[in-house]
């Protein structure tokens, strides 16, 4: 009998697992298609809340596109951990619900403060003059902060998913592993996410590299030393923007 548990419990959680491969797959079609159509560029915050429809609409249309961006950047980065969980707890969707829920809600604090600075630069001329100090600005944050102790003790939480689990096997202590995971990861890849945030969704490029090194930073035995790395480039990339302005 205990020769044919192992398949049975297997197979399902393979395929369970599909499902979200599939999702990921989706979004980066969805973010391909947007930008080689033009599309694209109606999602992006500068266009949203500088010439897009009211605030209220600019805030839905935004909250699709940031959907997308998490689907195609976070879940390849947080597969592990949504592989243990389903295979420990189940309840798959609603850790993702909550996982989904949690980083949108600091998307809508980002893109709050980006409405602040737009109105900000609009009534300051120099500073209006010169966007590369801004550009720079958020490059050198997200340099500091892959240095950061905080960076890599919250890198280290979400790289290991078991200390999560405990004793928690029900479906509303599922939504409280997807909230504590996600809490983890915004700790560990916030200001990469804000850096994708000021290029927008239009910019697949950003969106390639900055996925591949979350997936590395989480994944790979030597994450914590690319967060490193890729700090000392963003900062080299900060001073040449200011450098080039």
């Amino acid at each position: 009998m205990s020769g044919h548990a192992m398949p049975a419990a297997t197979t399902p959680t393979t395929g369970r697992m599909g499902v979200v491969l599939v999702a990921i797959a989706a979004a980066w079609l969805a973010a391909i298609v947007a930008q080689w159509s033009g599309e694209a560029v109606l999602l992006h915050h500068h266009t949203l809340i500088e010439h897009g429809p009211p605030p209220w609409i600019a805030v839905g249309l935004f909250l699709v596109g940031w959907q997308v961006m998490l689907a195609a950047m976070m879940l390849p980065a947080s597969l592990p951990t949504i592989r243990v969980v389903d295979a420990a707890i189940g309840h798959r969707a609603t850790f993702l619900l909550a996982f989904a829920a949690t980083w949108s809600v600091f998307g809508l604090f980002a893109f709050g403060g980006d409405f602040i600075l737009h109105h900000v630069v609009d009534a300051t001329p120099w500073l209006a003059a010169r966007p590369w100090l801004i550009e720079a600005g958020v490059l050198g944050m997200a340099g500091f902060y892959q240095l950061s102790p905080f960076k890599r003790r919250s890198l280290a939480a979400c790289r290991h998913p078991v200390d999560l689990l405990a004793t928690q096997t029900h479906r509303s202590r599922a939504f409280d592993l997807g909230v504590a995971h996600a809490v983890d990861c915004l700790g560990s890849s916030w200001a990469l996410m804000l850096l994708m945030f000021a290029e927008g969704f239009a910019n697949l490029w950003w969106m390639a590299a900055l996925t591949g090194v979350m997936v590395y930073e989480t994944t790979s035995p030597h994450g914590q030393r690319a967060a490193l790395a890729v700090g000392v480039v963003l900062l080299a990339l900060s001073v040449g923007t200011l450098v080039a302005g």
